[in-house]
């Protein structure tokens, strides 16, 4: 566990150094007060983006502070199978798998800010940005967080993995490939597939969590993914594709691609088909071009309904 460091944000803090406090921070609860404190400091307008001397008071963790203790961690693709949302217990798998991501989300709004800035400084609606997609998750983990208690279950009851964050590790060189690989493929395949779950709890009549679901977390979802300005300011790529299809290759990503994409949704946070489509992994088998097929035409009808 990386120890504690600097205790709570406060005024005369940098952003920097108010988001080193929220990462180096090991009690998710705390992270969620130090997150709703800092983003109060930088929307006072009073607050620098770095220290005095331009440089970070301490190096950035290698990964964010945690309690050990709270919750097990497993390999990805080793933990269980969260169902359908069918019995109590699936609903509350699904549930608390959100609670997990959404926390996670946090402390990588809070890290891209604090990773790049020294060697790569932005513009300070880049910074602006991201302090708003914070408190959007930060509310996400709370609201989810509470709903999870009311279904009869906790954060920890459940083993979950850390992808996300090994994911992140894999781009800590380069903020253009965090941008194109985190924001733009992982966050817009939670888009792709939050419909789906939605309708998993309302087809077991959860309305109250399809309803959260689907009032909050979703449509606040969009914002974290528009970030083609930024990925092109990060390394001066004129196209899209000379940015999102470079980088989503190794070493920053692996593998294709797949679908269903939630078309509608990626169009509205300006994801079009020319970015990803390329991507896709391409089936072989009969039953597999067939669904590439249906996919195809399915997006072609989202982009008719969105014209």
């Amino acid at each position: 566990m990386v120890s504690e460091w600097g205790g709570a944000p406060c005024e005369g803090d940098s952003l920097v150094e108010a988001a080193l406090k929220v990462l180096m921070c090991s009690k998710v609860e705390l992270k969620a007060e130090y997150t709703n404190k800092t983003v109060a400091l930088w929307r006072s307008g009073n607050m620098a983006v770095l220290p005095p001397g331009g440089k970070l008071p301490i190096p950035v963790p290698e990964r964010p502070a945690r309690e050990d203790d709270k919750v097990t961690i497993v390999q990805p693709g080793r933990a269980p199978k969260r169902g359908k949302g069918g019995s109590l217990a699936s609903r509350q798998a699904i549930v608390h798998s959100l609670v997990h991501i959404e926390s996670w989300a946090v402390d990588l709004s809070w890290d891209i800010i604090v990773r790049y800035t020294d060697v790569h400084p932005m513009p300070r609606d880049f910074y602006d940005d991201f302090v708003t997609v914070a408190e959007d998750e930060c509310r996400h983990y709370l609201l989810l967080k509470k709903r999870l208690q009311e279904m009869g279950s906790h954060y920890g009851a459940f083993p979950v993995h850390d992808g996300l964050w090994e994911s992140a590790m894999n781009t800590s060189d380069s903020l253009a490939a965090r941008l194109a690989v985190e924001h733009c493929t992982h966050e817009a395949r939670g888009l792709d597939v939050l419909p789906m779950t939605i309708d998993k709890f309302r087809k077991n009549k959860d309305l109250e969590t399809a309803t959260l679901l689907e009032t909050t977390v979703y449509p606040e979802e969009v914002p974290s993914i528009q970030n083609e300005p930024w990925a092109i300011e990060a390394r001066k790529y004129e196209k899209v594709q000379e940015w999102f299809q470079t980088l989503c290759a190794p070493p920053y990503f692996w593998g294709k691609l797949k679908g269903p994409f939630n078309m509608e949704a990626r169009m509205k946070a300006g994801f079009t088909e020319e970015w990803f489509m390329p991507l896709v992994e391409v089936p072989s088998d009969k039953k597999g071009v067939e669904a590439a097929e249906k996919l195809v035409e399915s997006n072609e009808q989202a982009v008719e309904a969105s014209a």
